[in-house]
């Protein structure tokens, strides 16, 4: 394993310590946890790449090529970097799972793969389930064309009201995609049919629920000026363009949005700006956007082409990547403020991983987890952790809910917990690991943040939870 220490002021020290490890002067300390072996284990996540953080406190992910069969798989990657391979895509129950894992309230990971075999035929996907012990159930056959959808590349999204919801389509400039719902109780649902105007083409992004209930997300492409957009869509599925990505604030961006506890969101568009490299932005959920920073089209010691999302650390700072740049053009890692302050972090060299595409995610113990879809020992991507400082927190499965509702909390150190607070009101709690409890929604709970204290130590939940009178 591998790590490197890279100052800002670009004095660069190296200190080996055992197998890992590399720290800087700021404790940024970059870690190469595990290199993907194709043949053995899958290899080349790509697109979004969502990893998910379950009950037991492991990491859970896709790889989308590579396995057993070659068609991708769906692994487990202890905090420390242990790996596991838990399914093998075998092209009946799907081929390439491009979007990740996402945790559902019943302890399971839910995603789709881009495409399915029948028979010698390739058709359009499925959505499937698959539990912790590797055990998988395809929800979904996906049709094809408008009457069902086809060709799904993001995992759906969890509702606060426990279900799922997701877009496919990728065709660019045409009339192929559909949302959709995904419920325990009624299956699945078509909500919307969507066209290259309305919210735009090329689904790579997945969606994210909102403090006000609805959902929003980016196309690649599409829209009035045809390079993308940013959307907001109901849980009825009803669509309004927020956005019309103009190329010179930015355009065909593959990213999924965050948002932050004022409401604004904060992306990024992989081409576009005033320099041609690709924009971090954000924007107001009527529509005022605002570029935060421009990347340079020829980028060389620093990055461009900023593909993955970003990660809303729990320091209220920014963190992202990019696909190419820095001193060997593999890519770079990089903080900002809301403000639009950059820094760059960390500047990959191939063999610690190369082709940033992916979006990371902070697990509860502070630190950010990330894929590369390309480099390391066997040239197949890696999974890496960046480390910064921030401290351990508490993370809600739903951010919303009304009085009664039982709300699922990650985190670690959680067998000795005391009490847990809804913004200072006391809640009844059920303990189900040292990584994962529930709560109850008490009477009287008001919006605010989540509190657990434990033996030990307390904890503050990343977001506020919205105590709502209706789901």
């Amino acid at each position: 394993m591998k790590a490197r220490l890279e100052a800002y002021s670009g004095i660069v020290a190296v200190i080996i310590c055992s197998y890992l490890a590399v720290v800087s002067a700021n404790a940024q300390t970059y870690v190469d946890l595990h290199d993907f072996n194709c043949a053995n284990e899958g290899c080349g996540p790509t697109y979004v790449s969502l990893l998910a953080q379950g009950r037991d406190g492991n990491l859970y992910g896709t790889a989308s090529f590579g396995g057993t069969y070659g068609f991708g798989t769906v692994f487990k990657i202890t905090p420390v970097g242990t790996m596991t391979t838990l399914y093998n895509f075998n092209g009946t129950d799907g081929l390439y799972p491009y979007g990740g894992l996402v945790l559902g309230t019943d302890g399971d990971f839910y995603g789709t793969t881009q495409s399915n075999l029948v028979g010698q035929l390739s058709e359009g996907g499925t959505l499937f389930k698959i539990t912790p012990n590797g055990v998988l159930t395809t929800l979904h056959y996906f049709a094809g064309g408008l009457t069902d959808g086809s060709g799904p590349l993001t995992a759906p999204t969890l509702g606060n009201d426990g279900n799922f919801y997701g877009m496919t389509g990728v065709a660019e400039g045409t009339n192929t995609g559909i949302s959709y719902e995904y419920s325990a109780d009624s299956g699945y649902t078509i909500l919307s049919t969507l066209t290259n105007s309305l919210p735009g083409s090329a689904f790579f992004a997945p969606l994210l629920q909102g403090m006000d209930g609805n959902f929003y997300s980016t196309t690649y492409a599409g829209g009035s000026n045809g390079s993308g957009t940013v959307y907001s869509m109901s849980s009825a599925g009803v669509i309004n363009v927020l956005y019309n990505f103009d190329t010179t604030h930015g355009g065909w961006g593959y990213a999924p949005l965050v948002q932050d506890s004022k409401g604004f969101l904060y992306g990024t568009e992989a081409q576009g700006g005033t320099l041609g490299g690709g924009v971090v932005f954000n924007v107001t959920t009527n529509g005022r956007l605002k570029v935060l920073h421009n990347f340079v089209n020829q980028c060389s010691s620093v990055g461009c082409v900023p593909v993955g999302g970003l990660v809303l650390g729990t320091d209220g700072n920014l963190y992202g990547s990019t696909y190419r740049g820095g001193p060997n053009n593999d890519g770079v890692l990089f903080k900002i403020t809301k403000s639009g302050a950059y820094t760059q972090l960390v500047a990959l060299n191939g063999t610690d991983g190369a082709g940033l595409v992916g979006t990371a995610m902070q697990h509860t113990n502070g630190r950010i987890y990330g894929i590369a879809s390309t480099g390391g020992a066997y040239g197949g991507g890696v999974v890496y952790s960046l480390d910064v400082g921030m401290h351990p927190f508490i993370a809600l499965l739903s951010n919303a809910g009304k009085i009664g509702t039982s709300v699922g909390v990650l985190g670690q150190g959680l067998k000795t917990t005391k009490s847990v607070l809804f913004n200072g009101t006391a809640a009844t709690f059920r303990v189900m690991s040292n990584n994962y409890l529930t709560a109850v929604v008490p009477s009287g709970a008001t919006t605010g943040f989540l509190t657990v204290t434990t033996a030990t130590t307390k904890f503050k939940s990343n977001r506020e939870f919205i105590v709502s009178a209706s789901q």
